[in-house]
């Protein structure tokens, strides 16, 4: 079987995404969808879910419908968040909820839902039951993650197993989904399809480990947000809640305590704090520990070794931001 391509994968999933529009009346529910679905963004799910597809078949765009469904599935939570979190802009332009207002940003990220569904039936897959029962569980799992990541806010008891809990949640699983659907759609047997998932969710933790290690420690020309976000929010990432355990001056707590306080100070100390305990170089092997044990799931597949060198060597540039 001939191997696609990362770059040929990347290309199909664009386009395919691209010419995605959503028609209809009134223009209030749609024109929000097709805003937030075509501001860009790398793609990196859909990607996933044919570069899965890639290793059991020749032809991934069979794979298209189910990909398509997952970005629209993370487009409706994009959506969603942007309004909890009170997100003034997303990849650079203005939210849903600010361009228009939080009712219709509710509404065009519930149609958005149920959009994805409606991409599944284009494929007229046959194993359709198996592929919604890991999309509907994948889904469920994200929202669980993004209510825990809510509840942190107010406590001050999380621990770092909560964290990476709540973070393979909120993030891992979708990663983990994406891959375990292109397996299916390529008619991988259940075992091969569960060492792919657990693939993506080690793959997803660590790239999670990584974008915390990256606001903080990142050039923000590459990273492409502001570095220190965490910091100045007290969001409690592996480097927080490390920090706090190790920080036997209390230096950090003092800094976390602070209401009033400039924002380049706070964030000069903590990362010096962060450094001090050396917890950048614990996250930074942590990221690494996850992302291998990735790597060692991938090599259990029964695929053909050029294949697996293809989503390897994605997975690779994944976790080269921080290098």
């Amino acid at each position: 079987m001939a191997s696609s391509t990362t770059q040929e994968i990347i290309t199909l999933v664009q386009k395919e995404i691209k010419g995605t529009k959503y028609l209809g009346s009134p223009a209030e529910l749609y024109d929000p969808m097709n805003y937030i679905l075509q501001l860009g963004g790398k793609r990196l799910r859909p990607v996933t879910t044919l570069l899965a597809a890639n290793l059991f078949i020749e032809d991934v765009s069979v794979a298209l419908p189910a990909a398509k469904a997952i970005e629209v599935f993370h487009n409706f939570t994009l959506v969603h968040d942007d309004i909890m979190d009170k997100a003034p802009l997303r990849r650079g332009q203005p939210t849903v909820h600010e361009k228009w207002d939080d009712n219709i940003a509710i509404l065009s990220g519930d149609t958005l839902l149920i959009e994805a569904y409606n991409h599944f039936l284009e494929g007229n897959y046959a194993n359709l039951s198996a592929l919604l029962t890991v999309f509907n569980q994948t889904a469920i799992e994200v929202c669980e993650g993004q209510q825990l990541d809510m509840n942190f806010e107010s406590r001050d008891d999380v621990t770092i197993d909560e964290y990476i809990n709540m973070i393979k949640l909120k993030t891992s699983v979708l990663v983990g989904g994406a891959l375990k659907l292109g397996a299916l759609v390529g008619k991988a047997p259940a075992a091969e399809a569960d060492l792919i998932y657990n693939f993506g969710v080690n793959l997803g933790i660590a790239f999670q480990l990584q974008d915390d290690y990256l606001d903080c420690f990142g050039d923000p020309e590459k990273f492409g947000k502001q570095v220190g976000g965490d910091i100045i929010s007290n969001k409690k990432t592996f480097l927080m809640l490390k920090a706090l355990e190790l920080d036997s001056s209390k230096l950090l707590q003092g800094w976390v305590d602070k209401r009033d306080f400039d924002v380049s100070a706070k964030v000069e100390a903590v990362k010096t704090i962060y450094k001090d305990l050396k917890v950048d170089q614990l996250a930074f092997d942590l990221m690494d520990a996850y992302y291998q044990k990735s790597i060692q799931f991938l090599n259990k597949i029964n695929a053909p070794e050029d294949k697996k060198k293809v989503l390897e060597d994605f997975a690779s540039h994944l976790m080269k931001r921080a290098s």
